[in-house]
């Protein structure tokens, strides 16, 4: 189904140059001169890697049907990451070269989206912070949070990230999803 570039919105599977993609974000531009245009922000399928795209506001932008399931973690082993789907109690499991950017912030019972082109699974999405324990830290020194001093931690999932001095083992503590760093205490 093709569309006009204009129509383009967030979330939607396009082709692009032989390419399947995800669009993250659209901007409409109207220059000086010329026509307008749409810049389109695409992450690929393939390769992961996110690019700018222009459109004429005339083009035609070719939509490819997908399908979004919210899946529950259950857990993994040496067949791969196993995922639940709560309406139907049936199984689904990935690879860990699909799962390869998100494992370190799997815990048992976090719901994902799934994004699906074509019966294959292309993405997948996670709640924008997830809340993990501290298993392993340094102990804070008192009196040293005047600063924006970190120390590392180790969590739950084996993750590594720099947290406050004040974190201490056994605190839970808010981790974002996209960039794997320190939000707040939980």
């Amino acid at each position: 189904m093709a569309i006009v570039a204009t129509q383009l919105k967030r979330g939607q599977c396009i082709s692009y140059n032989n390419e399947l993609g995800i669009v993250t974000g659209t901007e409409h531009r109207t220059p000086g001169k010329g026509n307008a245009l749409v810049m389109a922000t695409v992450r690929s399928f393939k390769t992961g890697k996110t690019k700018d795209i222009r459109f004429a506001s005339s083009d035609k932008v070719e939509i490819v049907q997908s399908e979004r399931q919210k899946l529950e973690y259950s857990y993994h082993d040496q067949v791969g990451y196993h995922f639940m789907d709560p309406s139907t109690y049936d199984t689904v499991t990935f690879q860990e070269e699909f799962i390869e950017d998100s494992k370190d912030l799997l815990i048992d019972g976090i719901t994902v989206e799934v994004l699906f082109v074509d019966g294959k699974a292309v993405t997948i999405e996670l709640p924008p912070s997830i809340e993990l324990e501290v298993t392993e830290s340094a102990p804070g020194v008192k009196g040293d949070t005047a600063t924006a001093a970190t120390k590392e931690a180790t969590l739950q999932t084996g993750l590594r990230i720099q947290v406050p001095l004040f974190i201490n083992p056994g605190d839970r503590i808010r981790v974002s999803s996209e960039d794997k760093k320190y939000v707040s205490r939980a």
